[in-house]
Parts: C-alpha cells; structure tokens; sequence
C-alpha cells in the first residue's frame, strides 16, 4: 500500500485521518505544520500528501506552493483538507500545485475516494 503524509495541526484530525488510511493499509507519516511537512516531503518522499491549509509557521498553500515547485518532491499529489470552505479558496490551492481538495468535516468514503483516485493516476 502507500505511503502517505499527513499535515495538519490538529490532532483530533490526524487521529481521525490516519485510522482511516492505516484502516485501508496505508503507512501514515504525519507532520504539525507546513515547515514539517516540506521537510518530511523531501526527506520521505511519500506518494501522497493530505495538505491542511490554516497552520501556524508555514501555512498549506505555501508549503504545497515549495513541494509542487521542488523537483524531488514536485510529483508527490497534495490533496489540501481544510475547512476553508470558499471557490477561491479551492482554486488558489490548485494554483499552488494541488491535485484535489476537500472541505472539513471529511467522512471516511470521501478520504478514501480521494485516496484511490489520486494514487490510481499516479
């Protein structure tokens, strides 16, 4: 199965998150903020990255702008799950080099979606 990075500052949401994946037989790696989470892209090269967008040090976009720009790390897909809710919030992450998006609350059939969709393509 994949190997998976979770980052996020919440630990109610990588608890959640990560059951759900280890659930399916994913490897989770999790990261608390932004910072974290480009270090652990680069230095583990997951294959794929769940990407929060409202952290402190480093928040979503830029570090899914600083891994999409990297070349060891620019083909790792960065699905954001935020609770950011708005249109232009969905689309500044796809600028930044997101795959896909989800909005908080994420039910596990959405996770999971998500999951086999992006990892299918890659």
């Amino acid at each position: 199965m994949a190997r998976i990075l979770m980052v996020d500052d919440s630990p109610t949401d990588i608890a959640i998150v990560k059951g759900i994946l280890e659930g399916k037989g994913h490897t989770v790696l999790t990261a608390g903020n932004g910072t974290e989470g480009v270090a652990l892209a680069v230095s583990e090269k997951p294959d794929l990255i769940f990407m929060d967008i409202v952290m402190p040090d480093m928040n979503g976009f830029k570090a899914t702008r600083e891994i999409s720009a990297n070349p060891d790390t620019s083909s790792i897909p960065v699905i954001v799950m935020s609770s950011k809710n708005q249109q232009t919030d969905m689309e500044w992450a796809r600028r930044q080099g997101a795959t896909d998006y989800l909005v908080k609350p994420v039910d596990a059939d959405a996770i999971t979606a998500a999951t086999d969709k992006v990892l299918s393509a890659a």
